[in-house]
Parts: structure tokens; sequence; C-alpha cells
């Protein structure tokens, strides 16, 4: 089939290769506009758009598909199918309908459950026990269209948003020739979805990162993975702000208030919480490096300092 595709992170990456290692064409790769990146501000190609000029595929980035100059264009790649993943752009009725097949959306969730920007991270942030990629024929609402197939990926009890990221990326790209084969040949079953049991994973924002320290143990450890590598969860202490890489929920009772550190040594930071201990054991002091505990008591007394004030 000949193909477009449109994505921009490095999360569509993994698909891209998938399908330029296949039978299929790829006839144009869709992409965001370069961006300001690193120290220096310079542009930055998405790695998308490096990927594709690795490959001699055409690259496309116009700022909205919704300009008639540019649905033109898009149309004329004559494009039996259109694969998008984390493209960044709307794409309007007119580029929907363009391809023979339509457009099959990549989606990092099981679809109704965490439609958005955002669906792995609040995955883990919620204490889901598992999530997965949804290969979705795309229509005009937000995540809505019919589910051609699904493949659940358990979460497991230490993954980050980073490493369920590349996990389900693997996937997307393990899966994305065998679900555009299924189509091409009229087996693949749309499944509807249930828009009674949908739920919105709104997009990330640095404000969440400040941690609550009556909330749990258990939940704050979930925020602390959720948002590892970004925005990474944070907290005030003794007037910095603390980013805390890794942490894990301790049994330890304790009549400390929230957010006290109650011991540091060279295994763990431990701080009380709402319900239960929380053990801090890596974290980065303002404009110093990442830092496992035994680094970053060293030389620090923190016992009975308090996080959050």
């Amino acid at each position: 089939m000949r193909v477009i595709f449109a994505g921009t992170p490095d999360f569509a990456a993994a698909p891209l290769q998938a399908l330029l290692d296949s039978p299929h064409e790829v006839v144009a790769a869709y992409t965001q506009p370069d961006r300001p990146a690193g120290r220096g501000r310079k542009l930055q190609a998405s790695p998308v758009k490096q990927l594709a000029e690795q490959h001699h595929v055409p690259v496309c980035q116009p700022h909205s598909l919704r300009d008639p100059q540019a649905q033109a264009q898009w149309a004329g790649w004559n494009a039996d199918v259109a694969v998008v993943v984390a493209y960044g752009l709307i794409l309007p009725q007119a580029a929907l309908d363009a391809p023979r097949l339509g457009c099959i959306n990549i989606h990092a969730s099981l679809l109704p459950r965490w439609r958005g920007a955002a669906p792995i991270q609040r995955a883990i942030a919620a204490g889901d026990a598992e999530t997965g990629v949804c290969f979705m024929q795309m229509e005009a609402g937000l995540d809505t269209g019919p589910v051609l197939a699904r493949h659940v990926l358990p979460i497991g009890p230490r993954d980050t948003g980073g490493s369920l990221h590349d996990k389900l990326a693997a996937l997307g790209g393990a899966h994305i020739v065998e679900t555009l084969d299924a189509l091409n040949a009229g087996s693949a079953a749309p499944e509807p979805q249930d828009d009674s049991a949908a739920c919105y994973a709104a997009k990330l924002s640095k404000t969440e990162s400040q941690i609550d320290w009556s909330e749990s143990a258990a939940n704050i450890d979930r925020q602390v993975r959720a948002f590892n590598p970004w925005p990474v969860a944070s907290s005030r202490l003794s007037g910095e702000q603390v980013r805390i890489w890794d942490a894990r929920p301790l049994s330890l009772p304790t009549p400390e208030p929230a957010g006290t550190i109650i011991q540091a040594d060279a295994e763990a930071i431990c701080v009380a919480t709402g319900q239960g201990v929380l053990g801090i054991t890596e974290l980065q002091w303002p404009g110093g490096k990442r830092l496992r505990a035994a680094q970053a008591v060293n030389g620090r007394d923190l016992a009975g300092l308090r996080f959050g004030q």
C-alpha cells in the first residue's frame, strides 16, 4: 500500500521504522515544524523527520492541515492509508477522508480508557494494572473511533513514564504492519468504543509536579514514577525546590507530620506522608545532578527537616 505517515516525537519513530522495513511504501512523512531546542535554542528536526530523511522519504511540515493548499498536497499523494502517531496537528475531515482506507491512529492506552494527550502517565498515576496500544480508525472526535486491534501490556511495579513509553512505542511498531495488512485484506473487525467508559488523559503540566505530602506513600510513588522523565515530581525543602526522581513506599509507621524527614541514610531519605512512609532513593538539588540517596545525604543533616515548607 501507499502510506502517508504523520508523527513527531520518539514514540512515532518505531512504527515509522517498521513501515519503512515492510513491503509498503511510505510516500510522505508529515511532522511538526522544526522547534528550538537545547541551550543554544537551535532549530531541531523531530525524530520522525530525521528518520524519514535518512530513508529519503519526502517530508512535509505544514503549520496546519486546514489550509486548502495543505489539504490538496495531502490528497495528492494518492495514499491507500495514513498512519498517525502523536502527530500534534488536528486532521480535518477532508484529510481523514482522502486516503482510500482512511486514517489509522496508534494510541498508547486501552481505549476508551485514557483518551487524550497523556495516556501513559495518567495510567501509572491512577494505579492501573495494565495498559497497551490501540490501532484506531480515526474520526472527527478525540480518540473516539472504532478500534481495529488492541495489544495489552502489564504495568510493572517500578515502571516510569519513560520506561512505559519505550515499551509501548515498541509494541506499536511490532504490530502496525499486521494491522494494515488486515485492513487492506478486509479482515479487520472494527470494535466501536463504549463512550460511557471513557476517561480523559489531560496534557501534563509543571504545576502538577508539586507533591502533596498528605497523600499516601503509594499515591506519591505513582506520581513520582508517572512524571519521570517529565515534568518530574518536586517539593520545597529548606527554601530549595528539590526534584524527586525515584522513591519507594515503605511500610513504616510514623507519628511525624506529613513531609517530615524521619531518617536519612545511604539507602533512602524516609519521609512521612498522609499514610505510610516514602523512601526517596534518587533526587536532584537545584542546579545539580541527579544523586542517589547515599550521595544526596553526604555532608547534609536532613533528619527532622520538612518537605513542603
